[in-house]
Formats: C-alpha cells, structure tokens, sequence
C-alpha cells in the first residue's frame, strides 16, 4: 500500500487531480464556519448548546450531518449540497412521466439542458429552505443582529450563493480533480466532524453517561458494517455474451466471448444519498415551523430521524431508488439492442427474450442487494439508539454515514486505480489481489 502512494503522487496527472481536489474541499470546508450577515454566534452556540438535551437537537444534528456541521454554525454552506441532489430526484421522475423530457435526456445535446434545468430548480428549492430558515431563526431570541426584512433578504441571498457555489465546487472537482464530486462534499462533511463525535464517546465514558462496553460495541459494529460495504460493492453477477464471426471492410474478426457484469449493488450509495435528500426537505421545513404550524411540530416529531416510521420509509426509498437508478443506468431493453446489433447472443437466450432475461436477472439481483444495503444501513442506528448515545454519535457512527463513507471512498480510489493503470502503474486493489 505505501507503494501504491508513492506511485500515487509520482504520477503528475493524478498528482495534479488530487492536489486540486484537496484544495476545493478544503474551501468547502473554510465556508462551512463563516455565518451568513445578520447573526450573533455567540447566541446561537449558547441557544443550540442549551438545547443539546432536548427532543428537537436531534433533527439539528440531522442537517448538521449531511452539511458537515454548517447548519448548527448558520453558515454559508448550512444547506449543503441536498437541495441539488432533490432537484436531480424530481427532475429523474419527471423523465418518467413526462416523456418529452425523456427525449431531451437522452439527446446529446439535451444533457446540457437538463443539467440548466437542474440548475434553476436548485436555486428555487435554496429560496424556498433558505426562507424557512430565516422563521426558525427569528424563534431564536436575540440571534438576529439586523430587523426581520433586510435579514430574510441577505440571508435568503447568502445561503443560496452558498449552495450554488458548493455545486460549483463539485462539479469542478468531478472535471479536474478525482472522484465524484457532489459524493466527495458530503464525505468530507461527515469525516469533518468524527474528531468530535470521538471526544464525545471518550467524555461520555468519563462522566458515566455509558460505558466502556458501548464503545466495543460501536468499535466492532463500525468493523462489521464496512466489511459488509466492501462486501456489497465486491459482489456481482457475470452474464455471457458470445459474439459471432464477422466482416469489417476486407478483414474478419473471428468469434469471442466476454461478460457483462452486474453488481449486487450497482447503484453504489446514490440510494442512501437520494433517500436521505428526499426526507430531509420536509423534514427541515416542518422542524423550522414548527413553533408557528402546530400540526407540522407534530408531523416534525413523528418523522425524527430516530423514530420508527423515519426509520421504515427510509429503508423503503432506499429499496426504491436501487431499482430506479439501476434501470436508468442499466436499462434492459438498451442493452439487449447493443448486444443484437454487435451480433451477439446469450448462451440458451431466444433473441426475442433476450429483454425479459436481463430485466429477470438485473431484478433478481438488485432486490437482495437493495434490501441488504437498506439493512446496513439501519441496524447500526438500531444498535446506537438502544444505548441511548448522543445524537452527534449515532448520526456519525451509523449505517448511512459508515456506506457513504466506504462507497465513496472505493468510488474515488477505483477511479485513481485507472488513472494508475493508464501509466501503467499497479493500484492498491491489483495489488491486493496480486497477494491473493
């Protein structure tokens, strides 16, 4: 492995990219301390502090986790990068059911459309939780340094310019640097804040709040849950494909076989981070109004992120969203064409049947693997509320953040593995398997 690192860094285009994706991430990480014009820290740091042992901390250490403690610090980035991934889930079922927009996906020059589309949907969902935040704010006694009006105005302002230009940030990263951007922004959130939520186990140990075997537990679940990711990412299924002789101009390429794989999970974490981003934005709005709209308090305190039918629905989008994204990114009916266009068959497959094979066998696949991505991803939090830990631990130390963690990082460290085969340079997996 430190070869691999070695070989990493001496690498100048790779060298390059990663450089350039530490430094982005390091600024998203500078405009996730700096308040938005208008507040007194020192008020919200006593207001939030005071309100750690209450029922509502929960849902602030909920946005806290997928803005990587921005929302807590009323920052410029405090919305994170969610209002764009929500807007990508709408614009992806409008496809569905519009198919007009279907068409203009699937034109080459239409992708550009849809992402100007994306774009402006962002902004108008930014307004509408940057709003929101501006009433929860003004329930905050003495927050607020300027009156109400100019307030909402500039803090409606910043925090939409702040989430635009963390967009910004990841669609640079995914361009010049490694890995997926958008995935990388949220990853480096939740690495962000794991020093704290250690010195919180630790201090809690030390002032009796739970014991030293509830830190073994968390220690060992933490081991078991990235086994499984890794183990989740590793598996896949290997359909052949013969392909038969055939002329090209005065030459003839004779007969051969290959596969295609078919991931147990081939959606990665996209999942997690759409369900997430999808019960997040009622969430928050119902949380933040709640002190006004007696029946959203109530709506609020039944979906709490530690509750059961927070629990259950999450588990169900999740399941949900792996079958879509696999039938965008693997659509049967395509893949079924390129095969017969390319002249190829499947062994004991009627081409007539060779759609209804792969939609079987992509559905047979995908529905294990969703519900045990789903059950990774609940278990831990399971285990954590029945030790009663503290919000910011069992948010950070839980299924969803431990899958975002892995997944992206085998995301980002195959893409370098590319990059290093280009140059003809072993990664860390071939070495890996080299051992083996």
């Amino acid at each position: 492995m430190a070869n691999s690192l070695v070989d990493m860094m001496r690498i100048k285009e790779l060298r390059k990219k990663i450089l350039i994706t530490f430094l982005l991430l390091f600024i998203s990480r500078v405009g996730a301390v700096v308040p938005i014009p208008g507040i007194d820290v020192q008020v919200l740091q006593q207001y939030f502090l005071s309100q750690s042992s209450s029922s509502n901390f929960g849902f602030t250490e909920y946005l806290n986790f997928f803005s990587g403690g921005a929302f807590s610090n009323f920052s410029l980035f405090m919305l994170g990068v969610m209002p764009y991934i929500s807007m990508q889930i709408i614009l992806q079922l409008l496809m569905i059911v519009v198919p007009s927009l279907r068409k203009l996906a699937q034109d080459p020059h239409g992708a550009k459309k849809i992402q100007q589309y994306t774009r402006y949907g962002t902004i108008v969902v930014c307004l509408i939780q940057s709003y929101v935040i501006t009433i929860y704010a003004n329930s905050i006694p003495g927050v607020m340094t300027m009156g109400r009006v100019p307030f909402t105005l500039i803090a409606m302002l910043a925090v939409t310019a702040g989430s635009m230009f963390l967009v910004w940030l990841g669609n640079k990263i995914t361009q010049f640097g490694i890995g997926n951007g958008i995935s990388l922004l949220i990853f480096a959130g939740i690495v962000a804040r794991i020093p704290s939520a250690i010195v919180t186990l630790f201090k809690g140990v030390s002032d009796g709040t739970f014991n030293a075997i509830s830190i073994l537990v968390v220690a060992a679940m933490f081991v078991i849950v990235v086994a499984l990711v890794v183990y989740e990412e590793s598996g896949e299924r290997k359909i052949p494909v013969n392909y038969a002789k055939r002329v090209v101009g005065r030459k003839m390429y004779g007969s051969q076989s290959t596969y295609i794989p078919v991931k147990l999970n081939p959606s990665n974490v996209i999942p997690v981070i759409f369900a997430s981003a999808l019960l997040s934005f009622p969430l928050q709005i119902a949380s933040s109004l709640g002190a006004e709209v007696s029946w959203l308090a109530s709506f609020a305190n039944w979906l709490s992120p530690q509750g059961a039918p927070y629990m259950i629905i999450y588990a169900l989008l999740i399941i949900g969203f792996a079958f879509f994204y696999t039938q965008v990114t693997m659509n049967p009916v395509e893949m079924a064409k390129q095969i017969r266009e390319n002249g190829g068959s499947v062994p004991g497959v009627r081409s007539e049947k060779l759609e209804e094979y792969l939609t079987k066998v992509i559905n047979r696949i995908v529905l294990p693997g969703s519900i045990f991505l789903a059950a990774i991803a609940l278990i831990p939090t399971i285990v954590q509320n029945f030790f009663n830990f503290p919000s910011s631990v069992a948010m950070l130390f839980g299924g969803t953040s431990l899958i975002i963690m892995v997944g992206v990082d085998l995301d980002t460290m195959r893409q370098v593995e590319g990059v290093m085969k280009m140059h003809h340079q072993d990664g860390i997996f071939s070495q890996v398997k080299a051992r083996k």
